[in-house]
């Protein structure tokens, strides 16, 4: 988590919103990213996406079912959708997003019942680290 930690700060320092994100396979991390919807004009450029994008382009399959992803924010719907489809293993997470977090807050597709996958998810990890980098975000931005 504190490498997806680090991705949020470069996130941070690219005025984008800061949330990164880091995929392991077996102890190894293959892909690390955050946030890059502001500078790509792509909305679907959370740091979740861009790591199982490029996760699954480094390993030649799109079922990621043996890796874990570390983020530092609970994915919102889009990204939770993206992890079912993925067959993602694990998520571990750091701070809930109560507005518009999919798998624990608001919503919860990670392990719904009705959909043909469940992801393992872990909450809370280095949780206050990870909920202050997007409070001093939002300070900047707001004053």
């Amino acid at each position: 988590m504190r490498l997806a930690l680090a991705e949020a700060e470069k996130a941070l320092a690219e005025g984008e919103v800061p949330v990164g994100a880091v995929l392991v396979i077996e102890n190894g991390i293959i892909a690390a990213g955050h946030n890059k919807s502001e500078s790509s004009c792509d909305p679907t450029a959370h740091a979740e996406l861009v790591v199982i994008r490029e996760g699954a382009r480094i390993t030649g399959n799109w079922r990621l079912t043996g890796a874990s992803l570390y983020v530092t924010k609970e994915p919102c719907v889009m990204c939770a959708g993206a992890m079912v489809n993925a067959r993602l293993g694990r998520l571990v997470y750091g701070c809930r997003d109560e507005k518009y977090g999919a798998v624990t807050s608001r919503f919860q597709l990670a392990y719904d019942p009705s959909l043909n996958h469940r992801v393992t998810v872990v909450p809370g990890v280095l949780e206050k680290e990870c909920a202050d980098i997007l409070k001093r975000f939002f300070v900047k931005l707001r004053s």
